[in-house]
């Protein structure tokens, strides 16, 4: 099992089926509209078993997000590297409504960007990103990524803009 990466105030751990609950009600919210698995139980429980089984196969995947001292997912973050994808994708979906605008996204992505830049050795990431999704955009925004309209899109997904990550700075 993979040790998991702590910031200032979190802790990225691997996700848990105890974490489903948490999944669940973001899906079944207005929040998750651009996520394909939004109001769909099905579609949900299948998102769900493919961020656990992703871990299973490559060893790595999102990580949950969880407070320090508080074992409560509060999103999943981290690299995603479906077979299908054409580039190694940095993703990220805040579950708790709580959580949102209070930095953690932001503090956890960076975590996650150092660790496979660092760790994993990537020498690229991209986050794909619905257009009509600016919180997810901003983030991007405010991570150092930049738009690469040149970059391959997913098959499967709807049209995406691609937000290329920088290597940080301390592993130029």
């Amino acid at each position: 099992m993979t040790a998991p990466i702590t910031t200032e105030r979190l802790v990225l751990r691997r996700p848990e089926p105890k974490d489903w609950p948490a999944f669940h009600d973001f899906m079944m919210s207005d929040r998750a509209a651009a996520f394909g698995s939004h109001l769909n139980l099905a579609r949900a429980f299948r998102a769900f078993a493919a961020e656990l089984g992703h871990w299973q196969i490559f060893g790595l995947g999102m990580w949950a997000v969880t407070r320090k001292g508080d074992d409560t997912c509060l999103g999943l973050v981290g690299p995603w590297t479906p077979p299908d994808w054409p580039e190694k994708e940095i993703g990220w979906m805040i579950l708790s409504a709580e959580a949102e605008g209070t930095g953690i996204a932001a503090e956890a992505a960076r975590a996650a960007i150092a660790h496979v830049y660092g760790a994993l050795g990537w020498d690229t990431a991209v986050s794909y990103i619905a257009p009509g999704n600016l919180r997810s955009i901003r983030l991007a925004e405010k991570l150092g990524a930049v738009l690469d309209p040149e970059a391959p899109q997913p098959e499967r997904a709807d049209i995406r803009l691609v937000y290329r990550h920088r290597k940080p700075k301390d592993l130029s």
